[in-house]
């Protein structure tokens, strides 16, 4: 895949998350859901590209925005564990909704059940 689309597809994450984030604000659940599709079907298409495409996502964890850093350590937790944890803890350490959901990420990492991106599958791709 042409770098351009790796691009474009990170950023289809990035403004997926934000205008989930902004919709869900505003009481608009249904339209925030819809975002949340768009933005983990691009990661499915990240995924597929292999470390490639995960790493493309890693500058997101440094992102301005909670959200889209949360988001982005949450799917990257297998594949660059130090840094996306790190970036997890430090949203967890404070308060709203950004912070529950980084708590609720790492919770999920310790007991096992985070499945975001596991080492044995390949995602499939709906077109």
């Amino acid at each position: 895949m042409e770098r351009g689309k790796i691009v474009e597809l990170v950023r289809e994450l990035e403004q997926g998350v934000v205008a989930q984030t902004d919709c869900v604000a505003q009481g608009k659940i249904r339209e925030g859901n819809a975002h949340a599709r768009r933005y983990l079907h691009a990661f499915q298409k990240l995924r597929a590209l292999g470390d490639a495409g995960r790493d493309a996502v890693k500058p997101l964890l440094h992102h301005d925005r909670a959200d889209v850093r949360t988001t982005a350590a949450a799917f990257l937790l297998r594949h660059c564990h130090d840094e996306a944890m790190a970036t997890l803890r430090r949203e967890a350490a404070m308060e709203g909704p950004d912070a529950f959901a980084a708590a609720e990420c790492i919770q999920r990492w310790e007991d096992g059940t985070w499945a975001l991106d596991p080492a044995d599958s390949v995602p499939r791709i709906r077109h």
